[in-house]
This record gives structure tokens, C-alpha cells and sequence, in this order.
């Protein structure tokens, strides 16, 4: 956990990091927040991340956070990451470059997050995707909030690259997973970390075809992190908040990536409000 005075900058901001189905982890540490009557002036998202700090920026309160876990819930059954294998294989002969459809996501979005636009939401939110053609992080501070969320979180071969204006986009873990930078360039003065427990934990030495793409997506991914924490300024105060997790999370399982069994998402939940109530509860001034 990491905290520092903050002198001349103004304003609180939440910072929600990727990490697919362990983004339930978000949803119980923004529920702690909001119970112990820390609300947010800034909101910036990556991927699963960038889900729920729209639906948070759009109702930044206790009921916003039911809604939220009410979205996951219908993420669940709704069955939008769970197809069956015959069907993403077939997506992936159809398209060759992804297995899953956007559109039970995109219908879910637009039935939960009652705000169209990014530039009407009563929080101010941005998310990040990745470029392809630049190659570069994006940020989307206006435009549809359902078309910002849906490229931040275009997790590269499960779904299909998202085009806007003529552009196209993937998920945003690729280029800022944990976006605390962005934050800070937005001159947040006190910082609350929402993620889903893999920044620390040794790594091991990939023994699979598939383990080396997610270690060195892992690798990637921690270390901008840590560059990040390391050179924050003096005047901004952050608060990594805890997961509650006995054990780190696997980063080399696809299991991560999907939407699957709620009851074990939501103990997820109530781990991280637990020990995110526990951690602000000991800062002291608070």
C-alpha cells in the first residue's frame, strides 16, 4: 500500500485497472469506497475496468454500485463470454481473428449504463484502448460511452477490434493497464487503485506454447505499472487498495478472461469490500 501527502492538486480520482473476470474484485473495493463516503471527481478505466467505472460514473453511489453487480450478474447469464466451443470456433472460421461477438456485450451495456454520451456523465471518465494504427494509447474523454468501453475492452483474439471513426482499437491493458499515469496527468491530488490483485507475485518461466504470451503480457503489464508508482510526484497521495485474496491470482490461465460462475465472482466481491473497508478504516485522518 502506497500513500502520499498531496499539496496543490485538486480533486479524487479512481483508478480501475484491467484484468477480465477478476474485475469482480473492482466492484467490492468501489462498493467500500462509496460506504465510507469517498466519491470520485475523476474516473479513468482500462478494459474490465473501464466497464465498471462507466456504470460508477454514470451513478456514483451505493445504488450505482448494485446496478453494477447487477450487470455482472446479467453478464453471467446472458451467457456473452460463455459460448460454446463449436460456436468460437466457428467465429473464429468466420472471422480469423477473434472468438467471441460484441453484441450481447454491447446490448447489456446499453440496457445498464443509462448515459449515451461520455461528455453527459455527472462523474468525469475517460478509458483508454490501444490503436492499432498508431500503436499508441487512446484515451476517450467524449463521444458513446458504450463504443469507448466496448474498444477498451477488445481483448485481442477473444474479440473483434472495435472501429471508430475510421480507426480501430483494442483492449487498452495493451498500452495501460493500470492507468495511475493518466491520474496524475489529469492533476488528481488523492489517487484510490481498484484492480485485480496480479501487480505483484513472482512470475515463473512459461513451460507452455500459451504461458509465454500471457507472461510477457504480465511482464508488460507490471512492469508500467511500477515505473509509474516509482515516479509519482510528491504532491499526489495513492492508495492501493487490497483485493482480500488469500493468494495472488493465476495471470496464466484463459479462465481469467471469461464470465462464468457468478458465485464465485461474488465472493470476489466481498472479499475485496472487506479488506478495502479494513485498509481505509486504518488511514489515518480519514
Amino acid at each position: 500500500m502506497s500513500s502520499r501527502r498531496a499539496r496543490r492538486r485538486n480533486g479524487t480520482a479512481f483508478v480501475l485497472g484491467g484484468g477480465g473476470v477478476l474485475g469482480a474484485a473492482e466492484v467490492g473495493m468501489l462498493g467500500a469506497l462509496l460506504e465510507s463516503g469517498i466519491t470520485p471527481d475523476l474516473i479513468v478505466g482500462t478494459s474490465i475496468g473501464a466497464l465498471n467505472g462507466a456504470a460508477i460514473a454514470a451513478d456514483p453511489t451505493i445504488a450505482g454500485v448494485g446496478r453494477l453487480t447487477e450487470l455482472w450478474r446479467d453478464v453471467n447469464a446472458s451467457g456473452v463470454f460463455a459460448s460454446s466451443l463449436l460456436r468460437s470456433v466457428g467465429t473464429l472460421a468466420r472471422t480469423r481473428t477473434h472468438l467471441q461477438s460484441s453484441a450481447g456485450l454491447r446490448r447489456l451495456l446499453e440496457a445498464h449504463v443509462p448515459v449515451a454520451l461520455i461528455e453527459d456523465l455527472p462523474v468525469r471518465f475517460e478509458c483508454v484502448a490501444a490503436s492499432i494504427e498508431r500503436a499508441e494509447e487512446h484515451w476517450f474523454a467524449s463521444g458513446s460511452l458504450v463504443e469507448a468501453v466496448l474498444a477498451s475492452a477488445a481483448v485481442p483474439g477473444i474479440m473483434a477490434p472495435v472501429r471508430i471513426d475510421g480507426e480501430h482499437f483494442i483492449d487498452g491493458g495493451i498500452v495501460n493497464s493500470i492507468p495511475v499515469s493518466r491520474a496524475v496527468q489529469l492533476n488528481a491530488a488523492t489517487i484510490y487503485v481498484c484492480h485485480v490483485g496480479r501487480i505483484d507475485g513472482k512470475l515463473r518461466v512459461p513451460r507452455r506454447p500459451l504461458e509465454v504470451g500471457l507472461v510477457a503480457f504480465e511482464i508488460a503489464r507490471r512492469h508500467r505499472f511500477h515505473t509509474d508508482m516509482a515516479g509519482l510526484p510528491d504532491d499526489v497521495a495513492v492508495h492501493v487498495l487490497p483485493t482480500g485474496d488469500l493468494e495472488p491470482p493465476r495471470y496464466d490461465s484463459l479462465a481469467n478472461l471469461r464470465y462464468r460462475d457468478f458465485s464465485r465472482l461474488q465472493g470476489r466481491v466481498e472479499a475485496a469490500r472487506g479488506a478495502t473497508l479494513r485498509y481505509l478504516d486504518s488511514v489515518p485522518g480519514r
